[in-house]
Order: C-alpha cells, then sequence, then structure tokens
C-alpha cells in the first residue's frame, strides 16, 4: 500500500556540515514495449513539472534523517511521479545552487527501473508525468546536474548491454 500524503516541513531535513541542504532524486526509466509485447532496447525516462510552473525535472526532494539515500529516493519518485521500482547504485554526488533560494544544496541522483505506475499518487494534481525519450528529457530538464545524471545512466545502461548483463546496476 502507498500512502497518499506527501511528507511536509522540514523537521527531519538532513544537512552536511557545511549546512547544505541534502536533497535525493531519481531518474525513473523503462524501456518500451514491442508490438508482441516484449521489451525493446528503447529507453524512456519520466519527468515531472515542477509544482509552481511547467519547467521539467526528475523527481528529488529533501533527504530526511529517518531513511536512507535509497528510500528518499523511492519515496521522491511515489510522492511527485506515482512510479515504484527497483533503486539502483548511485548515479553520483552533486554541489549546486539552488535559484529558487540562493543556497548550496548537496544532490544525490539514482535510476528507478520503474516496475509500477500507480494510478493515484500524493502531488498528482501539483504535476504533470510525461514519459521521454533521452534526447527529449535532456533538452527539457532545467537542471544542469540532472542532465549529468541522465548522461552517467545512458552510458551504464550502455555498457551493461555490451557486455551483455541483466543486472550491473
Amino acid at each position: 500500500m502507498v500512502c497518499l500524503v506527501s511528507r511536509t516541513g522540514r523537521l527531519l531535513q538532513r544537512y552536511d556540515s557545511l549546512g547544505r541542504r541534502q536533497v535525493v532524486g531519481c531518474i525513473p526509466y523503462r524501456f518500451k514495449s514491442n508490438s508482441d509485447g516484449t521489451l525493446s532496447n528503447d529507453l524512456e525516462v519520466l519527468v515531472i513539472s515542477s509544482q509552481k510552473g511547467q519547467k521539467m525535472m526528475f523527481p528529488k526532494g529533501g533527504w530526511e534523517l529517518d531513511e536512507s539515500r535509497e528510500e528518499a529516493a523511492l519515496r521522491e519518485s511515489i510522492e511527485e511521479a506515482g512510479v515504484i521500482g527497483k533503486v539502483e547504485l548511485e548515479l553520483g554526488k552533486w554541489d549546486f545552487l539552488s535559484k529558487r533560494h540562493g543556497t548550496f544544496y548537496e544532490g544525490y541522483m539514482f535510476p528507478l527501473h520503474v516496475k509500477e505506475e500507480l494510478a493515484f499518487w500524493p502531488e498528482q494534481n501539483l504535476r504533470k508525468r510525461t514519459w521521454m525519450d533521452v534526447q527529449e528529457a535532456r533538452d527539457v530538464c532545467q537542471h544542469w546536474w540532472m542532465k549529468e545524471a541522465l548522461d552517467i545512466l545512458v552510458e551504464r545502461l550502455q555498457q551493461c548491454k555490451e557486455q551483455d548483463i541483466t543486472s550491473c546496476l
């Protein structure tokens, strides 16, 4: 069962030793299905709109004291994008300036291999979700560090495919 209410407030929010807020996000992905129901090699990623506009990005939010980074990534994907899946190996860590708040953040990104798309999710009335190919997502994503994470994911998936490894993530 999935909770249909997003966490709010910053009581449990994590900050690093320099006072930067720590956020965690994920890149939800899947492979397109062929007409016969088999999976193709065509990669799709899920982007979401921001709460206060039409800017597009990947799900992300505060990493809280009572959860691991992987748990935070999954929670954010459920709350913001309404998808559930397997959180895979971290793509990296980025330090970035929040334009909205004018402060530095520390952000971690993970791939999320989507297994289920929910019909109802906590922020469904606040956000739009859209499946796109990688280039489209790269073009519309507003954050440079998320684009870098996407590039790492694509490279990792390509290496897995070339080595014929099914679970290298």
